[in-house]
């Protein structure tokens, strides 16, 4: 008997969102490599106090070269660097790359080392990409620390990415989340100074969003919400496209209400082939309902945007359902027409740049592309039926 009220008390005193909205932020989108790792070393070469540093993909490389440089530079000269790479992301790191951060004075840890005893806990991942310096200026979305993102030899080829720089009140909470996610990779907690981050004038509305595939589902229910309220658009990047059956239902029933629902996913060049013939499955009853659906040709879409009238979402997660069952997640709200209007500006180049599949084109296909859809279909609600180690 006394279980059941203790339950419901902490059902109740538990918050709907581990962040609220906050007013008075600036954002600047940066499209590409070339732009953002520009800012974020800029950034990083200013600290004075702290670099936090946060990242799933982090390879040796070109790119990878120039940021161990710049943080031990940052730790040298009195910042205290904090990175925490995921454990299985950062495998691609070389042995004498560790050593050179931890040499240099940085504290590197590691999330979730893979190790054969934890079993289907291995599945576990950050997948959160970010940089905060000082507390005052921020970096996030999807970019990793790889060379794909800025490739010397092919910078045509470049994986296509966006990222937010931030500054106002919510770097506070970007650098909140990432003391708690260096806490839970069982690292001493991280005593850092909170500056006073006032609001900016006439900056934007804005709050941060978490996914961790088992407490906290923040970035789904949001997402589907304001696709639910939408009147004239719902525009969805995404590198990886296997949505649940909630999404799709919601993505169905804004457009046969009128609204403009465009999907823009990635086409022939992607690092997860097998990920995007398991989604394509899902495109005929898309399509049947008015949904346009529009396949990035010139490179690999590894964007992760939504744009839902003048509510906008951008950050590390794709809607897809392994990312949000296995993978800690976070995105940028923005609810302001004026950043809607330069996002949806970038949606319509990349539009311009993708070719549309057509009901009647999707219909003809070939035989081929179909078994391969079946096949990798099959193999995806295999995988999406293993149990979650955190879920009841």
């Amino acid at each position: 008997m006394r279980g059941r009220p203790e339950a419901v008390i902490v059902r109740v005193i538990e918050p709907k969102y581990a962040y609220p909205w906050r007013a008075g932020n600036r954002f600047d989108l940066l499209v590409d490599g070339p732009a953002f790792f520009a800012r974020m070393l800029e950034a990083i070469s200013t600290a004075n106090r702290h670099v936090l540093f946060e990242c799933y993909l982090f390879e040796s490389g070109e790119v990878a070269d120039r940021f161990i440089e710049a943080l031990i530079r940052a730790a040298r000269q009195g910042a205290r660097v904090m990175v925490l790479l995921d454990g299985y992301g950062a495998l691609g790191l070389r042995p004498e790359d560790r050593h050179r951060l931890e040499r240099g004075g940085v504290d590197l840890a590691f999330y979730n080392a893979l190790h054969w005893q934890k079993g289907v806990r291995n599945l576990l991942r950050d997948h959160r990409k970010l940089v905060v310096v000082d507390g005052v200026v921020g970096f996030v979305g999807g970019a990793g620390v790889t060379d794909e993102f800025d490739p010397q030899r092919e910078p045509h080829m470049r994986w296509r990415e966006t990222m937010l720089e931030i500054h106002g009140p919510v770097v506070v909470d970007w650098q909140d989340l990432f003391a708690s996610t260096w806490r839970s990779a069982g690292q001493p907690a991280a005593l850092l100074s909170r500056p006073d981050a006032a609001a900016l004038d006439a900056g934007f509305p804005a709050r941060v969003t978490v996914t961790d595939g088992v407490l906290r589902h923040e970035i789904t229910r949001t997402v589907i919400r304001r696709i639910a309220v939408a009147r004239q658009r719902v525009w969805i990047a995404t590198a990886y496209f296997l949505p649940s059956l909630r999404l799709r239902r919601a993505l169905a029933h804004a457009a046969r209400r009128g609204v403009e629902v465009n999907l823009l996913l990635p086409g022939p060049h992607t690092d997860h082939p097998a990920v995007r013939h398991a989604g394509r499955r899902y495109y005929r009853r898309l399509l049947r309902h008015g949904v346009r659906i529009f396949e990035y040709q010139p490179r690999f879409l590894h964007a992760k945007a939504v744009l839902c009238d003048e509510w906008a979402s951008v950050g590390s997660s794709n809607l897809d359902r392994w990312n949000l069952r296995w993978n800690l997640e976070a995105n940028q709200e923005v609810d302001d027409p004026r950043f809607a209007t330069k996002l949806a500006a970038i949606f319509e180049h990349d539009f311009a740049e993708s070719s549309e599949i057509t009901r009647s084109a999707w219909e003809r296909r070939p035989w081929r592309l179909r078994l391969l859809e079946s096949v990798w279909g099959s193999v995806g609600r295999w995988l999406h039926s293993w149990r979650h180690p955190g879920a009841r």
